[in-house]
Order: C-alpha cells, then structure tokens, then sequence
C-alpha cells in the first residue's frame, strides 16, 4: 500500500537562482542546487525522501513554465503557515488567499504566487 498519494513534485521556474532565493527566505531552509542532462537544473527541496514526498524547482528553457493554472501543490508550512506566509511579500510573491481554515480536523491553507508566477499553496495544522 502507498504512504502518499504524491510521490515528487516539481515547481517550474524560468530564473532558478530567484526561485531558490525566494523559497529559502520564506522557509528559511537551503536548497541543493544540480544541473542534470540536456541542460535541466533543479534546486531540491530538504527532505528525507525515505520518510516523506520529495521536490524540486525545476529550470529548463521550454520545458517548464510557471503557471498560475493547472495542478496546485500544497507545501508542508508545520506548525503555523502564517510564519511562512508573513515572509512571501517581502521575498517577491504575493499573498493570493490568507490564512483560512480547511476545518479542525484539516487545518489551514493559504495561497500565493512566488517569485516566478506560479499559484502555490501551504498547508498547516496550526
């Protein structure tokens, strides 16, 4: 039986230096950047991927573009996504829903755009 019914994700980016940027201020992690094949880079997400869905911003020209349409991942904001939220602004996104709670066995949600135009979403318990 699957633990998750997402395995990996990945966020298009068309400056992969400003998109790094823009997510290690708002979680205030770094990212590992790598360039691989046919001129893809991707900056990873830090996660321990035998314990938990993994991702990456992904850089390749013509092959992924940002969007504010289409699928929307939800990244882990634990444990109160207005900490992440409060920093989207100053680091280039904007803040598209605030803080809203799903229900109380749910928790919360917000959505921004980042740096790179693409609808992002948080989720939290708290």
């Amino acid at each position: 039986m699957q633990k998750h019914a997402v395995d990996w994700f990945e966020i298009p980016a068309a400056d992969l230096e400003r998109a790094v940027a823009f997510y290690e201020a708002i979680f205030g992690f770094k990212m590992h950047t790598m360039e691989l094949a046919n001129r893809l880079r991707m900056a990873m997400f830090p996660v321990n991927p035998a314990e938990t869905v993994g991702g990456a911003l992904c850089h390749h020209p013509g092959f992924y573009l940002p969007s504010q349409s289409g699928t929307l991942v939800y990244l882990n904001a634990d444990p109160d996504l207005a900490v992440v939220l409060a920093r989207v602004e100053k680091a280039g996104g904007k803040v598209m829903v605030p803080k809203t709670q799903i229900s109380p066995e749910y928790g919360y949600m917000a959505v921004f755009t980042d740096s790179e135009g693409n609808r992002v979403a948080l989720h939290s318990r708290g």
